[in-house]
């Protein structure tokens, strides 16, 4: 038997020979290796954070303690030390092991959580708590892969400087985030790993000052000042230590008999400290040390001789799509300039990048930032657009509104892994941006069905002197549907004639919409498809010939019916006076998280697959005839039908 497999809770761990964890730790990247090669998911972070995990574990109790993890992916080797080992097979499969902490699988995960920066501030509000409450347990906050620069991570350590009791950050400091770790606080950290002339100063001093003679106190005071001055100059740990946490290190994070030694002895501390430690993202394996951004979050894989072959599918991704077309419309226009916050790689921008390295920048794990900083470039005359996950946009909610769409600029908005994103699960879907975005005045909402439609929608919005969102999903692009007519504000596209039901799709849900409709055609179903193209403004022509069709109404949504694009039909047919008894919405439910799954198994439970789609439509078809009624008509229908 492996250690690995007798290691059912961290107590195992705990009881282990030291000399022991080096090959334990060996064990759990095998397995990391192993199940990720199969199943896809978070590589190299993991690979990096195993012997500090395993020391973690080792010293501390966090059946008792507090452990917290910043930025949610490096979980890994947690999972497999906290009793899921047996399960670690299923890892992102749908009913398996989540790919983030989980608190519904284990007592030893405190939070749900896939989203940097958030760590060091709920470690403080759980110290705070506990020492509230009479508790004398441990807190300690695991930061990794460069979320120390998101500015919650900021405020969360300028708080816990203010604690007087035990509470440790550990910053796990491997020079990456997802992409390369970007900004002044990469190149200070920098500094840290690679000069110890303070320690070696502050090491000369403890050894000298003892040998000086008596000295009367304005001389004493004056070499103490000497000191800090010295200190202020070249202490690695100026920063942290300007908010009243102890600065240790740096460490090497590889060395797990050091790292036990040194949680052994900050344990023990009663104030705020920072341990810095340097590791080395893709540990273990030297094609992913090699390439840390490749394999980080990689697809399945084989490793032969060596030699890694990725899984590919069998199209191109809507990253790669949306990447090409910016290519192309750069070489064009050269006020076009390009950002993401982290995710160089995940948003296709390192292509750009490689093109237009003067064009395009990575600003790190700051999405409010990066949103400030394109309102910044647009109010100049540049026509940035700033590629970020839609459920990292969550994050930048005021900057949109308050420095974009209240000043009118023209950003462009371009969000990758929109709605369901397969193996993720709920921490990463992008489910609320039409709902958040679409309340906005002036702010523009599409979505394109296929390669030619994201190109001229990106076309489109450059001509837009207002604010615009782009959503697409993590996903292949589906075949283009010929004769694609160009972007008109608020005009939608009608895909297919029917007399028995229109369903009205928003972007990537037509091409199962299309295929729903062949299926119904089959059982004697005459069912019309419209592409919206536009969540907002909607096209109020469109929802007119379908409310007055007298057939069935669907809509269509890779996101959540509520406050959608399904809410925003509604809503234009109350304000057009029109009704419907044989109306529904289908999208992402509203009462429950989505779990992690293959993409394609989540569109089936949410029923926006064609299975799902064509049920719906049936269900209401065969449910009896409606009139449809035209309510009295408003004042305002003309301008309605112009909006």
């Amino acid at each position: 038997m492996s250690l690995l497999e007798t290691i059912r809770s961290p107590a195992d761990l705990r009881a282990l020979p030291l000399h022991q964890l080096p090959a334990l730790a060996e064990e759990i990247r095998k397995r990391i290796v192993e199940v990720v090669g199969r199943n896809g998911g978070h590589l190299t972070s993991n690979l990096g954070v195993t012997e500090l995990t395993v020391a973690l574990h080792r010293v501390f109790d966090f059946s008792v303690d507090r452990l917290l993890w910043d930025v949610g992916h490096q979980c890994y080797p947690h999972k497999l030390l906290t009793g899921r080992n047996g399960r670690f097979d299923t890892l992102r499969k749908s009913g398996g092991v989540s790919g983030f902490p989980d608190t519904q699988e284990s007592e030893y995960d405190l939070f749900n959580v896939g989203h940097a920066g958030t760590a060091i501030a709920t470690a403080v509000g759980l110290a705070r708590a506990d020492q509230m409450l009479g508790r004398s347990n441990n807190v300690v906050a695991l930061v990794g892969d460069a979320s120390i620069v998101n500015g919650v991570a900021l405020e969360g350590l300028n708080q816990a400087g203010t604690l007087k009791r035990q509470f440790l950050v550990v910053l796990n400091d491997n020079e990456w985030g997802i992409s390369p770790t970007q900004g002044a606080m990469a190149e200070y950290l920098a500094k840290f790993r690679t000069s110890n002339f303070y320690e070696e100063v502050k090491s000369a001093t403890k050894r000298l000052l003892p040998k000086l003679p008596l000295l009367g106190k304005p001389v004493f005071d004056m070499i103490a000042h000497l000191k800090e001055g010295i200190k202020a100059t070249v202490s690695p740990g100026q920063v942290f230590e300007a908010m009243n946490l102890q600065y240790v290190g740096p460490v090497d994070g590889h060395d797990i008999f050091h790292l036990v030694e040194i949680l052994e002895m900050l344990k023990r501390a009663q104030h705020p400290v920072l341990l810095h430690v340097h590791t080395t993202k893709g540990k273990g394996c030297d094609w992913a040390t090699a390439e840390p951004g490749k394999y980080h979050s990689p697809k399945p894989f084989v490793v032969e001789d060596g030699k890694v072959t990725i899984q590919r599918g069998t199209g191109k991704s809507w990253t790669t799509a949306f990447v090409e077309q910016l290519i192309a419309l750069a070489e064009q226009d050269d006020r076009i300039y390009a950002m993401t916050a982290g995710m160089l790689d995940g948003t296709g921008l390192n292509k750009l990048a490689e093109r237009f390295p003067d064009r395009c920048r990575d600003i790190g794990i700051a999405e409010s930032c990066t949103v400030d900083i394109a309102a910044g470039m647009a109010k100049a005359g540049m026509r940035p657009i700033a590629a970020i996950y839609s459920t990292f946009l969550q994050r930048a909610f005021d900057q949109v509104f308050q420095e974009v769409v209240l000043q009118g600029l023209p950003v462009m908005f371009c969000l990758d892994r929109a709605g369901l994103v397969g193996g993720d699960g709920a921490v990463h879907h992008g489910f609320l941006d039409i709902t958040y975005l679409r309340g906005f005045p002036g702010m523009v909402l599409t979505a394109p069905m296929d390669e030619a439609e994201l190109g001229a929608a990106m076309r489109f919005g450059l001509t837009l002197n207002q604010p615009c969102a782009i959503r697409y999903p993590r996903d292949t692009v589906p075949t283009p549907t010929p004769d694609c007519p160009p972007f008109e504000l608020g005009r939608s596209r009608r895909l297919r004639e029917g007399v028995d039901a229109t369903i009205l799709c928003y972007g990537v849900t037509s091409a199962n919409a299309l295929a729903a409709a062949e299926m119904l055609a089959e059982s004697g179903i005459d069912a019309a498809v419209v592409n919206a193209r536009f969540a907002r403004p909607i096209d109020c022509e469109m929802v007119e010939r379908a409310f007055l069709s007298g057939g069935a109404v669907v809509t269509v949504e890779d996101h959540s019916v509520s406050g959608g694009f399904g809410s925003a039909v509604l809503e234009t047919a109350q304000e057009l006076g029109l009704t419907c008894t044989r109306f529904t919405r289908l999208g992402m439910p509203s009462d429950r998280f989505v779990a992690h799954g293959s993409r394609a198994a989540q569109m089936a439970e949410c029923g926006i697959d064609a299975t799902g789609i064509a049920a719906a439509v049936q269900r209401l078809v065969e449910s009896g005839w409606a009139v449809p009624t035209l309510q009295e008509e408003p004042a305002d229908r003309a301008a309605l039908l112009r909006r």
